[in-house]
């Protein structure tokens, strides 16, 4: 295979699997241990059936709707409905395994790796998008529902977002960019998530009420690996290990600090104390900030990024929120802000700060492209927004007429136990489901501890 580079696929593996710690278990211990301790286990739970259903999905016909040939609706070959879809199919027979990777029409002599490679990083950026979401309805939606929630929402909605602008969709076509994210997974995700905690309606009061972490150490775990994980999201997707993903990664983690000092220094200004949660927020907004332009833009526009898309979010969150109509949505984790906010901030710098002596030779306003960049990312931005919206509202009532959105009130007030049968940090015998009269760590049938429990 004389196209195969064994280092651009060493590569692009190793950002795949990066990306993939991200979710499993970055974010499935940052959720375990942000949510009270008996909303713990259902958190980690749904993070985890979302990623394996996407990546089933996505080889079966995910891949190809998100980065085929295009599908021609209503029979045009041209404009938006020629070029807002692909065509699915599955990636699973041996010749689609090992063949070069390709995106749908666009010529594929960048791709030094197998189509298989391709597939993985793009599942694994699939895969996070949804888990992204559930931070906005984390505490109260029915993990029934969620299943085929992710699944439809995945299939419909995530596929068009990125068939329309990574995959020479028409968002691409008219010149918007989005180096790795920040309108297709996280713009979409905040949006969506904030739809579906109005939706399906708030926790329980006394959740809101004390919204207290159980494990503050899980959280600068899955913090940590948000961060370092991140390095793979940016880094790996130029496709090439190049000297654009060096500047890609080293633009990701210099926003990412610029954004969390910002955070700290604003808790100061503004009298607060600067905590653990609030500080790790900073950090995601700096992340998912540089996300769009990680490699079109140099180090000193990834530093004013980081300043500004800070300083937005903490508004946001802060005063913003006690507003309508985010005052009347229990946006769990604040993910609306921290993933929306901050992705739509992110994907509008970089129609400001793109230069064009960087990665794919875009110019921003400051490097005197004009308005041109800003305005195209700017009504990408309204799509994203509008179609990631009305989309998810639609597929929650789909999915609402076969089971309920909403936990069981009956359900919420106990919480892990519930729903999964355990706890994450077992108190009782019952919790952990073992008979009347056996305690934990005893052999079945014996009252003597079981082997290595002593």
């Amino acid at each position: 295979m004389e196209w195969l580079s064994e280092g651009a696929n060493s590569w692009q593996l190793t950002a795949a699997t990066l990306v993939g710690l991200m979710s499993i278990p970055g974010l499935v211990v940052l959720y375990g241990g942000v949510m009270q301790k008996r909303w713990s286990v259902n958190s980690m739970m749904m993070a985890f059936v979302a990623f394996a259903i996407v990546l089933i999905l996505w080889v079966l016909v995910g891949f190809k709707m998100a980065f085929g040939d295009p599908i021609h609706i209503f029979g045009a070959t041209s404009g938006f409905f020629g070029n807002m879809w692909g065509k699915p199919g599955s990636i699973l027979n041996s010749h689609s395994l090992l063949e070069q990777a390709h995106i749908g029409e666009l010529p594929e002599e960048e791709f030094l790796f197998p189509m298989s490679t391709l597939a993985y990083f793009q599942i694994v950026f699939a895969a996070i998008t949804p888990i992204l979401m559930l931070g906005s309805v984390l505490g109260r939606f029915n993990f029934k529902a969620w299943i085929p929630f992710v699944a439809l929402w995945t299939l419909l909605i995530y596929t068009v977002n990125a068939f329309l602008i990574w995959g020479g969709g028409f968002f691409a076509q008219q010149g918007a960019v989005d180096y790795s994210g920040g309108y297709v997974i996280h713009l979409a995700a905040g949006v969506s998530g904030f739809v579906a905690a109005a939706v399906i309606g708030p926790r329980l009061q006394r959740d809101r009420e004390v919204d207290a972490p159980n494990n503050l150490a899980m959280v600068a775990v899955g913090a940590g690996l948000l961060w370092m994980g991140w390095n793979g999201f940016n880094g790996g997707d130029w496709y090439s290990a190049g000297e654009v993903a060096s500047a890609s990664v080293l633009n990701t983690n210099l926003c990412t600090a610029v954004a969390f000092l910002v955070w700290v220094a604003l808790d100061y200004a503004t009298g607060r104390k600067p905590s653990l949660i609030g500080s790790v927020n900073g950090m995601i907004v700096g992340l998912v900030a540089i996300t769009p332009g990680a490699g079109f833009v140099n180090g000193w526009g990834a530093i004013i990024i980081g300043v500004i898309a800070a300083a937005l979010v903490y508004f946001a969150l802060n005063y913003l929120s006690r507003t309508a109509p985010f005052r009347n949505v229990d946006d769990t984790l604040g993910v609306v802000y921290t993933h929306g906010f901050a992705g739509v901030a992110g994907g509008l710098l970089t129609g400001i700060f793109a230069n064009k002596l960087m990665a794919g030779e875009h110019e921003g306003l400051i490097s005197g492209g004009g308005l041109h960049l800003l305005w195209v990312q700017a009504y990408t931005a309204a799509w994203v927004i509008a179609f990631s919206a009305v989309g998810t509202f639609v597929l929650l009532k789909i999915v609402g007429l076969f089971v309920s959105l909403r936990m069981s009130e009956a359900d919420m007030e106990t919480g892990d136990i519930a729903v999964h049968g355990h706890e994450v940090y077992p108190s009782d015998v019952p919790s952990l489901g073992y008979p009347d009269g056996i305690k934990a760590g005893t052999a079945p049938g014996s009252t003597a501890p079981a082997p290595g429990t002593a």
